[in-house]
């Protein structure tokens, strides 16, 4: 039997704006797209990790009552969700081809413990880290 996490789910406003994030900035490919009623499964993934699915998810129904959605809404966009990690083989390139096409950063590129980070959130306020590992590991 094969098991594993398949999906991993943020929560975002604006599930259209989301997807042209991810995938026009970021570089990610669409995965599933459906509707069900107002309710839609949006994932993406890494080309690079083609059997891990990122799920742009909108926080209400069937999940959620609008009280709880609203509160979701508020702690996304403070920033408050825990962060992901996006590793990258050179971060102050990445850094520089991700600000031309439009990303914010809320950390210009770092060098600290031997790696390098940048960090940047999306149109919902996730944030994420870009880190290029220390040489020599993995």
């Amino acid at each position: 039997m094969s098991q594993g996490i398949n999906v991993v789910g943020l929560y975002v406003n604006d599930q259209d704006e989301a997807l042209e994030f991810y995938v026009g900035k970021l570089g990610f490919r669409v995965h599933t797209d459906v509707r069900n009623g107002a309710y839609r499964w949006l994932t993406v993934q890494h080309p690079q990790q083609p059997s891990f699915q990122l799920g742009l998810f909108t926080p209400g129904p069937p999940m959620h009552d609008e009280a709880t959605a609203q509160t979701l809404r508020a702690m996304v966009a403070k920033g408050a969700m825990p962060p992901l990690v996006l590793t990258v083989a050179d971060c102050r390139a990445t850094y520089g081809q991700l600000q031309a096409l439009g990303v914010e950063f809320t950390q210009e590129p770092v060098e600290r413990f031997g790696s390098i980070d940048a960090g940047f959130r999306d149109p919902a306020g996730n944030g994420w880290k870009m880190i290029q590992a220390a040489e020599g590991s993995k």
